[in-house]
């Protein structure tokens, strides 16, 4: 029986329809493109190397601010845009501008964290005349009770997590290069208005039980049990209460470890003191990274990191090793790198300061998580295994309950507005 829902399953992927998963897509109507900056250097792992990329471009004038500013179809130092929602200049506290940067820049913003593709939190300086596609609606729904899930993209015959989950604002870069979709867990703020289909969480609380009823338990589950597939991550459902609870326990754990402590949870620690630490000093503009299995050790020119376990080592996304992807980032950025095709004196290399110690804790923190992720990976294959002999909820099911088809209207952003939101050049829209 396992082998031919493996096989029906396979043969719904290729079709697009499968009576034993839903898509994601149907699961959580509403989601968003990946950002588009349209110019890597406003965002990066350091922001103080950000500030003094807007004090260079600030300072500038005429041609040697446009050539800095690398403009394109979207965004020019000529273009007044509508503020980011939320960081209007007319708010108390905010710092961004909506007239022409040539024309009046203002005071830098402060950078904002955000999420740049899996498990690496960066810095990004959110001023819309500066972003290409920032996704305004991600922004009027981000706050602090919100979470994100995020695809990662499909690659086919690769390991590794099919989606994560992150309370900052995502920009759902993939470093496979195939973007996935960013999905908000609610559609409006202060946690209301669940981005699900309609009625599922009815159809939860009758068939499995009111205690694992809430959006969050649906995401957790979404979490533990997504499988991908060239159309999406596709989601199985469960008919037995046992089967569900065990899911939903084991994603609550998974987000727990991705919100690194976050929102009150405890920060991830590795059981039985295994702790990484550092046994001998970073370089400060370090060139390579090499994993010493032996000793599980990473070796990062003279300095060296360890205990490391191999599980975080390995962990992949995409088919791209998380660590290596990390630390490259970070050391081209001590050395004043710049993406190929970027002009060498470009503001992508102002800032390079060399090594920090927040990116060395940063490390030691990723290596925790990413080694806890791991640990996880038995149990997961273990609720894979319960699926594929559990009875599961059909799709004919679904639709008798009015879940799917999905409304057309559920696919777009809810009206959020309950504020007035800064318009180019500092004009208002009327509501």
């Amino acid at each position: 029986m396992a082998a031919r829902r493996t096989a029906a399953a396979a043969t719904a992927a290729g079709s697009g329809e499968d009576s034993t998963s839903l898509e994601l897509d149907e699961l959580m109507p509403w989601s968003v493109r990946p950002l588009r900056t349209g110019r890597s250097w406003v965002s990066g792992p350091d922001p103080a190397a950000l500030r003094a990329r807007w004090e260079r471009l600030a300072a500038a004038e005429g041609t040697e601010q446009e050539r800095l500013f690398r403009p394109s179809r979207s965004r020019t130092p000529h273009t007044p845009v509508a503020a980011l929602p939320g960081r209007s200049t007319a708010g108390a506290g905010a710092a961004a501008g909506t007239g022409r940067f040539a024309r009046e820049p203002g005071a830098c913003p402060d950078p904002v964290r955000i999420l740049h593709g899996p498990f690496d939190e960066q810095w990004l300086l959110p001023d819309h005349r500066l972003i290409d596609a920032a996704r305004p609606e991600l922004w009027r729904v981000g706050d602090g009770r919100q979470l994100f899930a995020v695809e990662h993209g499909y690659v086919p015959q690769t390991a590794g997590p099919a989606l994560s989950v992150t309370h900052l604002l995502p920009d759902g870069h993939s470093p496979a290069g195939r973007p996935g979709r960013i999905r908000p867990l609610y559609r409006r703020p202060d946690a209301t208005d669940p981005n699900l289909a309609p009625g599922f969480l009815d159809v939860v609380r009758t068939r499995l039980g009111p205690q694992e009823a809430g959006p969050e338990s649906v995401l957790a589950w979404i979490l533990a049990a997504a499988l991908p597939s060239p159309s999406g991550c596709r989601i199985p459902l469960p008919a037995d209460a046992e089967v569900w609870a065990a899911g939903v326990e084991l994603g609550r754990e998974l987000v727990r470890l991705q919100l690194r402590g976050a929102r009150g949870g405890e920060r991830p620690r590795l059981p039985g003191g295994r702790r990484p630490y550092v046994r001998a000093a970073l370089p400060a503009r370090p060139t390579g990274i090499v994993y010493d299995a032996e000793a599980e050790a990473l070796v990062i020119g003279d300095g060296r990191i360890s205990p490391v376990p191999a599980g975080a080592w390995e962990f992949t996304v995409s088919g791209v090793r998380v660590l290596e992807l990390w630390f490259g980032r970070r050391a081209a950025a001590a050395v004043g790198a710049v993406p190929e095709g970027v002009e060498a004196d470009g503001l992508e290399v102002v800032g390079a300061r060399g090594w920090t110690p927040e990116w060395t804790s940063e490390l030691l923190e990723l290596i925790t998580v990413l080694a806890l992720l791991d640990g996880l990976r038995p149990r997961q294959e273990a609720l894979r295994a319960r699926l594929e002999r559990a009875p599961l909820i059909s799709r004919d099911e679904l639709r008798a309950a009015g879940v799917l088809p999905v409304p057309a209207s559920l696919r777009r952003p809810a009206s959020v507005l309950g504020h007035q939101e800064e318009g180019p050049e500092g004009q208002f829209a009327l509501l």
